[in-house]
């Protein structure tokens, strides 16, 4: 039988590519049939990113290939554009050169009998690119890695201040949660919109989340209206994206730690604080009296974190305490990281679309820790040491109800993966629509 073969084409961005080759590979152990080419945009300078895509280049997974395309010059956008804005106009900008690299592609296919091209797979800010998969007569995917409530706040919702009705989530969602793109003057907002209202062009869409854990925002989106939806989560990646020669430092020290006794505090990838809030953090880190391990990242101008920390705060801790520069996901990729792992998390939302992931694992699901919903990476507020001393204690009880219900969802989610668990049903469902019985 023909080897099939999927070209992908992810956001140049560490959480968004990691989640989109996981995928790839989770294609490939369901079907040996299945081969995935990776069209690679070039973004802002990134170091994580950099490094990672060079992995990929040199040693390639099973089945994978990834092409680099050339690099574009950014947009030319005003400075007070918003982000969604900048993305884009980015996308739009690598169009033309996505468009000549699948037609490259599929010429080579045509005069091969042994592949052929079965479609396109887009993260979901490249919806405008499904007009290249129709170009080439050829069906597309949409693939959110983010959760399925994401897809109803992307399209336009019910809004009544206080508080706006979104599609995938049970109560009325409050102002104060909503991402800064909505309240963006900018065209922050209407650049999601224009994203979401490609989804329904689309032959499937994609969803890094499973039925257990958004079983209601999955069936609102099951209503005919939409495209298939299918939930292949949780996709994660166990490897890690660390690339500091101190990692075996910090594995070591893990190790030596009792089950269960140790605090992690990472912010994602574009994660960082100013001055006064890593002074707070480190103090209620010391009063709480429990081991952490802290990825600590700083905003420029400051490079040099231990001149942040309180005086002679790296010497009281020492043993108990740890400063590492991991490079982790953010949002959802964690939140599904935690779950996984059955391991309760502490709310601290800062940018994109977590203030309404921590609002939903908050007052929807029970399943972790509030702390902050509504905290925003540029803001000027200061969370002072007692309130994170105190939800430190409240995350490590290992008494609570809430770490009871993590673990029990831990559960299922890696039953969601297991044979006949529901995303992997969906999975096969999916694969079966991709490229049939031929």
């Amino acid at each position: 039988m023909k080897k099939v073969e999927l070209i992908f084409v992810p956001m140049p961005e560490i959480g968004h590519l990691v989640s989109i080759v996981e995928f790839a590979k989770l294609l490939i152990d369901h079907n040996d049939r299945i081969r995935v080419t990776i069209l690679s945009m070039k973004w802002f300078p990134d170091a994580a990113l950099d490094a990672y895509t060079k992995s990929l280049t040199a040693l390639p997974p099973d089945g994978i290939q990834l092409i680099d395309l050339p690099r574009v010059d950014p947009p030319s956008l005003a400075p007070w554009k918003s982000a969604e804005s900048v993305i884009d106009a980015f996308i739009k900008c690598y169009i033309p050169l996505v468009r000549n690299a699948v037609r490259d592609i599929v010429s080579m296919k045509c005069s091969s009998d042994e592949t052929r091209i079965a479609g396109l797979v887009l993260d979901l800010f490249c919806s405008p690119m499904v007009d290249v998969a129709t170009d080439f007569d050829l069906p597309s995917y949409i693939f959110i890695t983010s959760n399925a409530a994401f897809v109803g706040l992307m399209s336009e919702f019910q809004s009544s201040d206080p508080e706006h009705v979104i599609p995938g989530l049970v109560n009325p969602v409050p102002t104060y949660v909503l991402p800064s793109a909505v309240f963006s003057k900018d065209e922050g907002y209407a650049a999601y919109v224009k994203v979401a209202e490609r989804f329904k062009d689309a032959k499937g869409i994609i969803i890094n989340t499973f039925e257990e854990v958004e079983h209601y925002a999955l069936n609102c989106f099951s209503n005919g209206q939409n495209p298939p939806v299918y939930p292949v989560g949780p996709v994660i990646n166990f490897n890690g994206l660390s690339y500091s020669d101190s990692d075996d430092k910090v594995m070591k020290w893990l190790d030596d730690q009792p089950q269960s006794s140790v605090v992690f505090l990472c912010f994602g990838s574009m994660g960082s604080f100013k001055a006064p809030q890593v002074k707070e953090t480190a103090l209620g880190l010391e009063q709480s009296g429990f081991r952490f391990l802290w990825s600590l990242r700083v905003q420029p101008p400051q490079n040099d974190a231990s001149k942040m920390l309180p005086e002679g705060f790296l010497e009281r801790v020492q043993g108990r305490g740890m400063i590492c520069r991991f490079i982790s996901h953010c949002g959802w990729n964690s939140i599904l990281g935690s779950l996984w792992f059955g391991v309760p998390i502490v709310t601290w939302p800062l940018y994109a679309e977590q203030q309404v992931n921590a609002y939903k694992m908050v007052k929807e699901l029970g399943l972790a820790v509030e702390m902050r919903l509504n905290y925003r990476k540029d803001s000027d507020e200061v969370v002072m040491a007692d309130e994170i001393e105190k939800a430190v204690g409240m995350v490590m009880d290992g008494r609570s109800e809430m770490r009871k219900k993590v673990k029990e969802m831990g559960e299922m989610a890696r039953k969601s993966v297991m044979e006949g668990g529901t995303s992997v049903n969906s999975i096969g469902k999916l694969i079966e629509d991709m490229i049939g019985n031929n």
